[in-house]
């Protein structure tokens, strides 16, 4: 069978658009508002719960003020209060509902990928208070994971509220839980590329409008707070000015983005150490009381170390300040991966970025002591950003991410080094990243490299068959199944045009009616023929011929000419399908020489010299310029 070759441009591939959402997006923008409304406060309202929780049963005093247990005067009585914490989550999660347990975002990217982006309305109102328990009781968790998962409930369920699709459910799902992590650390831009980079699972204007819209209402609102009191206005962190990282100090940043990628897979493989041990204990403790076991750890590490207890806004910034020397940095690192991987292995209810940001400002902090061209707090906060993109693997939202919460524009060529080195070796050494590796064990695969689809870059005429077995209306079927001998090209065909005396295309017989031929020998074929098939053009994408396929559920169409309907150009089948797959694979596998310098001696005549000159040998066999 030969392949249709026509490459000239037509109507319509001039008129195939960049990007397929349409005006439906509109009705939507207003439920986005919504939930980034909803959002804000529910964000909000969790920083003062846990601030309550931690001023109560540190400090014995009413208030909604963010405090770190740090500065508490109880001595080793303080190790009993994570203890406590632990049990009323292990409490709420038997009594209440499992899925409170955990860091939030794998929660949430499970919600994505099962049940049509569905979650249940009382998660909505458990995440967040098992979290400020969890939190506010010295958990060394961030309030971001569970934020994140509980404006994704809150974008789920205004979505479930609506006759909408499952693809529409998820974009105001990641839209939710965008909106809390910009409410929580006033990063709109940064909230908007985490849900693209890591939630969305495609980078569409349908999701990237949604998410953005509900991140830039919820930072408008948390703005507007901050105003009153409530929150602290932007930037969260403010670090001395310094002169750019530019030149040979960038060596610094890339030191520090290889080693944040180390410190990615350990941070990876404690958590999953930890809660691997844990459930070794199934079958001896129900793992209800693990949390409470956790709390002990929590506990004990607290009194090795208190900074690294709670959710932790305020040793970032020392961090970022250069207060803590390299020996305060070392032990807080230290004691905050064993905390927190103990805590989370343990199944209790707090997030991973804020103690991901600790622990990366304290790695840059400590390499960076003896560094040149920046501060202590300069290379903390390289080395904050190089954690995040390399224990999460959203480089570009760890950038932005990290000059948000400080405004400083002289450090973002180093974030880029530092980020792209701790992305690479992160990918390169670990398999699977602290969230995706969660989803993995739940049975569901998440795969993080978004490309363009290659059904979308193909066309009909790339991949049709041009050489069409067609028949007559008046042939008996006992005749065409008979002029089909076993291995032709023609039994290939698995549909069947049927053409009038004028070459006409007036219906097609599919292969499952030729097959009934020996049941019915002397039926025409105009009987069984489907008097309208489906049909399509040489100049549509495969991923149009794709979807109608699958919406009429049959795998081969007819293609027409677009001047004239009843001219067959060819057919198309499922399997041509898969051609635009190995053209991919080609373009990603085969390897070839392009360009090749060949020596080129010119002679001008015996007394001259001899002129030797480089020519590039292009990949026709040519030289170029």
């Amino acid at each position: 069978m030969s392949r249709a070759t026509n490459s000239s441009a037509s109507n319509e591939e001039i008129s195939l658009g960049d990007f397929t959402t349409t005006r439906d997006i509109l009705s939507l923008v207003p439920l986005a508002v919504g939930i980034g409304v909803i959002g804000a406060a529910i964000s909000l309202a969790l920083l003062d719960m846990i601030g309550v929780v931690t001023n109560l049963l540190y400090y014995q005093r009413l208030s909604v003020h963010l405090v770190s247990p740090y500065g508490n005067t109880l001595g080793p009585v303080a190790a009993l209060i994570p203890i406590g914490g632990g049990l009323i989550v292990g409490l709420m999660a038997r009594f209440g509902s499992e899925q409170i347990r955990g860091h939030g975002i794998p929660e949430a990217m499970e919600r994505i990928l099962i049940n049509g982006s569905t979650v249940a309305p009382r998660l909505a109102i458990l995440k967040p208070i098992s979290s400020a328990i969890s939190i506010g009781t010295g958990g060394p968790f961030g309030a971001e994971g569970p934020i994140i998962l509980t404006g994704g409930a809150i974008g789920s369920i205004i979505g479930q509220l609506f006759p909408l699709t499952a693809a529409q459910r998820r974009s105001l799902l990641v839209a939710g839980a965008a909106a809390g992590m910009s409410a929580v650390f006033g990063t709109p831009v940064a909230a908007t590329l985490f849900g693209v980079e890591l939630l969305a699972f495609e980078f569409r204007p349908r999701s990237m409008v949604l998410i953005g819209v509900a991140a830039a209402t919820a930072d408008a609102l948390r703005i507007g707070f901050a105003s009153s009191g409530l929150v602290t206005a932007q930037p969260i962190f403010v670090i001395p000015a310094h002169a750019p990282i530019v030149g040979f100090d960038l060596l610094g940043a890339a030191l520090i983005g290889v080693a944040c990628g180390l410190a990615a897979w350990l941070m990876t493989q404690a958590v999953y150490l930890c809660e691997d041990l844990f459930t070794r204990l199934a079958g001896h403790l129900h793992w209800m009381w693990w949390p409470s076991i956790g709390g002990a750890v929590i506990g004990l590490g607290g009194l090795v170390d208190p900074r690294a207890l709670g959710v932790g806004y305020d040793t970032i910034h020392a961090e970022l300040l250069g207060q803590l020397g390299v020996g305060a940095l070392a032990l807080l690192f230290i004691v905050k991966l064993i905390i927190w991987s103990g805590g989370l292995g343990g199944g209790t209810s707090g997030g991973i970025l804020a103690p991901v940001l600790i622990m990366g400002a304290a790695l840059g902090g400590v390499i960076g002591h003896d560094l040149p061209g920046g501060s202590p707090g300069v290379w903390a906060l390289i080395g904050l950003a190089g954690a995040l993109g390399g224990v999460t693997r959203s480089p570009f939202t760890a950038i932005v991410f990290a000059f948000e919460l400080t405004y400083d524009q002289h450090i973002l060529l180093a974030l880029l080094v530092t980020a792209t080195l701790a992305h690479l070796v992160s990918v390169l050494i670990l398999k699977r990243s602290i969230l995706t590796e969660k989803v993995a064990r739940r049975g569901f695969h998440v795969m993080r490299e978004y490309s363009v689809d290659p059904l979308e870059a193909t066309f009909v005429r790339e991949v049709m068959e041009t050489e069409v077995l067609t028949v007559a209306p008046d042939t008996r079927l006992i005749d065409l199944y008979g002029s089909l001998p076993e291995g032709s090209g023609e039994r290939s065909q698995r549909l069947y045009p049927v053409v009038n005396e004028e070459r006409r295309l007036i219906g097609a017989v599919p292969w499952s009616r030729v097959l009934s031929a020996k049941e019915e020998p002397n039926r025409p074929v105009s009987d069984v023929m489907l008097t309208n098939p489906i049909t399509a053009f040489k100049d549509e994408i495969l991923r149009s011929v794709a979807d109608r396929m699958v919406h009429q559920g049959i795998g081969v169409i007819v293609v027409v000419s677009r001047d004239d309907t009843s001219r067959i150009e060819g057919l198309v089948n499922q399997f041509d399908l898969l051609t635009a797959r190995e053209k991919l694979l080609v373009e990603e596998r085969h390897v070839e020489r392009v360009l090749r310098l060949r020596r080129v001696v010119a002679r001008r005549g015996a007394s001259e010299p001899v002129v030797m000159r480089d020519e590039w040998q292009g990949p026709g066999g040519d030289a170029g310029d």
